[in-house]
């Protein structure tokens, strides 16, 4: 499926696999798919996928911190089943060339030093690693690290309490007590800059790295458009009234857990600031040259989102007006 210019721009937004959904039901089919010579497999262990290179992973990487350099992932043939029993499999798709693609999550207690691929790769931080991964490769391990968590947080019936299995390929679970069928969660949250004239506004969270600023941001609740969410978060957290019409640009997924970040540009009916200590620790408005600076990194004390991050493209979109 091709994408538009702006969304092929932004990190994680998935091609080159087309998903194929049909073949999920289809459980010899997956059985010899990955058996095949032509399967790619994806490693990931607590979120964290493996990539190639012997040398040590990246640390906890705190919100706004400068990314080590990323490496990227090493995929596995049909071996990979061989690693641990207790591994969840999901099928993400094939490839345009008809390459079967899937990915494993190992247990935690699996030790990598031991196994049989000791010194090819480690299990990096997914920021990390997701900031040099190409489009297919951004892709697959972010609907992955989703499916995931998913399974991780939802192994339980929500309608029966009884544990649940996991059946289609890893894009469902049933309840065999109850019958109830339960789908992967995709929680929108609207990212968005409101802007006046030469300015736009950004925050900062409180655990951030000194000098961080980003765009507001906030999940859709039941019962309201994405463009009224955005409006409400910016009126709530930093007292500002968008009443105009506000724009979509872009969306990307988001694995932290299961979002999907929606950016939007909004009109702002004044300036006056009014924050919510507890949803920022401050915002401001920034000149456009200001902004400029912050993107280029040249800004005395204030960095732009990263560009692995959907805030980064939703400021330069502006930028660029």
């Amino acid at each position: 499926m091709a994408l538009s210019k702006a969304a092929a721009d932004i990190p994680l937004v998935p091609a080159g696999i087309e998903r194929v959904a049909h073949r999920r039901r289809d459980q010899p089919w997956l059985d010899d798919a990955f058996q095949s010579d032509k399967a790619r497999i994806l490693l990931m262990r607590e979120g964290m996928p493996l990539v190639e290179g012997s040398a040590p992973a990246s640390g906890p990487q705190a919100i706004g911190a400068r990314l080590a350099p990323g490496r990227p992932p090493l995929w596995l043939g049909p071996q990979a089943g061989m690693l641990s029993p207790n591994a969840v499999r999901v099928f993400l798709g094939e490839t345009e060339k008809g390459s079967p693609v899937f990915a494993l999550e190992l247990p935690s207690s699996f030790n990598l030093d031991t196994s049989p691929i000791a010194g090819l790769g480690v299990f990096e931080d997914f920021r990390v690693a997701a900031s040099v991964m190409d489009a297919m490769d951004g892709g697959a391990a972010a609907t992955a690290r989703c499916l995931f968590e998913w399974h991780r947080r939802h192994g339980f019936c929500s309608v029966c309490g009884a544990r649940s299995k996991i059946v289609e390929a890893g894009w469902k679970r049933l309840c065999e007590d109850c019958g109830a069928e339960h789908f992967p969660r995709v929680d929108p949250v609207a990212i968005m800059l409101a802007v006046r004239g030469d300015k736009c506004l950004m925050g900062r969270g409180k655990t951030w790295r000194p000098g961080f600023w980003s765009c507001l941001a906030g999940f859709v609740e039941p019962g309201e458009t994405i463009e009224q969410a955005a409006a409400r978060e910016i009126f709530e957290e930093a007292g500002v009234r968008c009443s105009g019409r506000a724009e979509y640009l872009f969306c990307q997924p988001w694995p932290f857990p299961n979002s999907l970040m929606i950016g939007l540009i909004l009109e702002a009916d004044a300036e006056d600031l009014v924050i919510d200590a507890n949803e920022l620790e401050t915002a401001r408005w920034f000149t456009r040259d200001e902004a400029r600076a912050m993107m280029a990194g040249t800004h005395p004390d204030a960095f732009a989102p990263m560009r692995f991050a959907i805030a980064h493209h939703v400021l330069k979109a502006w930028l660029e007006r």
